[in-house]
């Protein structure tokens, strides 16, 4: 076990913060809240209650509904939706998948993820990069990549998975110094996301994220028999592959995980939104919540970084939808309450300054996973994107000596 805080320069922010003046007054008011969220509980079972036929009725409505009657039975007649694509054949998913929209938008999306794998030959000849579109259990098809050294003499693999409104493109670079070192890497566009299925940015469930990261996981090792492999999060991503680490089946197989800047501690930018959330959510998934974000969050300290992440047509630079939130806000308190149900070997990594997601929150990952091989870096002053900040190769080297420890 390892833990170690790196300073990245004189004018970093402190590194740790282990105590809050807040902890007296938090007992003084635990009564209160409690009774406050139960409270809360019932009107929220109440309104939801109320709300349910309404929800049906616009649901019918949607999906061209027709109900005929007689004395002997009823029987329900559906119209199937019709979706329209113009410039690609794309399989649509079932219509029991919440919100799978697969339209013209999602194909100019894949479109252009399949031309920028294409138009990378391979460099110097050092490795090949290739895409395949993979089928999820619920019918979704996901936008994945890899990226195989050359020669093929692979010492092992790496699943990476992006963050929130970006996609696995983006860490073309790294997943090349993986190569450098051996390893063969896969890269999954989870829903809504980079050349997968889904509106853009709009996550209906991230337990379809996590079961798709296992279906693809069990896929990855059928294929490559013998190899350790490794899982590599940001943010949501980390958080995703965290709640697959749970289950013993997948945790089995997975040499270790490697997290950055997880999804672990996420606090809305007002205490009401976590209140009205749950309802909201059920009511207006798709609708796009400007106040969640906070005004002038910096991810990284490169301005061409920064510059390069939003001018990406693959990355969704709009405001949260609400769904979406919810369902993050939903993993990162799922992750709290069972963070001594982690065995996995990792290494967490944070940036003091990361006003996204909490490097606490990593601490206490750290704290009480009940993993035997465990480590935490804390980098002073970092933001959110370890790996697009200055200091990236310091990063990326962090996660190759870890790797490479345990091949």
């Amino acid at each position: 076990m390892e833990v170690e805080t790196m300073s990245m320069g004189s004018d970093s922010a402190s590194a740790l913060i282990l105590t809050s003046g807040a902890s007296g007054r938090v007992r003084a008011l635990f009564f209160s809240m409690r009774e406050l969220k139960r409270l809360v509980n019932i009107i929220h079972s109440l309104v939801l209650f109320l709300l349910l036929p309404f929800r049906f009725v616009v649901r019918r409505r949607m999906m061209g509904a027709v109900v005929i009657r007689d004395e002997k039975q009823e029987r329900k007649l559906r119209a199937t939706p019709q979706v329209l694509v113009k410039k690609r054949n794309i399989s649509v998913s079932p219509p029991l998948v919440p919100a799978a929209v697969v339209d013209e938008e999602v194909a100019v999306r894949r479109e252009l993820a399949m031309r920028r794998v294409l138009e990378d030959e391979g460099g110097d000849g050092s490795y090949v990069r290739d895409y395949l579109l993979f089928t999820t259990k619920r019918g979704d098809t996901l936008f994945t990549q890899s990226w195989s050294p050359l020669p093929p003499n692979h010492r092992g693999l790496v699943v990476l998975l992006h963050g929130l409104n970006e996609h696995s493109g983006r860490y073309s670079n790294f997943a090349k110094q993986l190569n450098a070192n051996g390893f063969k890497v896969y890269g999954i566009d989870w829903i809504g996301h980079g050349g997968s299925d889904g509106l853009h940015a709009y996550v209906p469930s991230l337990d379809y994220a996590v079961d798709d990261l296992k279906s693809f996981l069990d896929k990855v090792l059928t294929e490559n028999p013998g190899l350790p492999c490794f899982c590599i999060g940001h943010s949501t991503g980390g958080a995703i592959i965290l709640k697959a680490m749970l289950d013993p089946k997948i945790e089995s197989r997975v040499s270790g995980i490697v997290l950055t800047s997880p999804a672990v501690g996420v606090q809305p930018s007002h205490p009401i939104f976590t209140v009205l959330a749950p309802i909201v959510a059920f009511l207006l998934p798709r609708y796009q919540l400007s106040a969640a974000n906070k005004e002038g969050v910096r991810v990284s300290r490169d301005p061409q970084a920064l510059l390069t992440k939003y001018s990406d047509p693959l990355v969704f630079t709009g405001f949260i939808r609400i769904r979406t939130g919810y369902e993050i806000l939903s993993i990162a308190s799922h992750l709290q309450q069972n963070l001594n149900k982690v065995k996995v070997p990792f290494l967490v990594m944070h940036g003091t300054a990361d006003s996204v997601t909490d490097p606490n929150a990593s601490k206490r990952l750290y704290d009480e996973a009940s993993s035997s091989d465990k480590t935490i870096k804390l980098f002073d002053g970092l933001l959110h994107d370890l790996l697009f900040e200055p200091e990236r190769d310091i990063i990326a080297g962090v996660i190759l000596d870890w790797l490479n420890q345990r091949v």
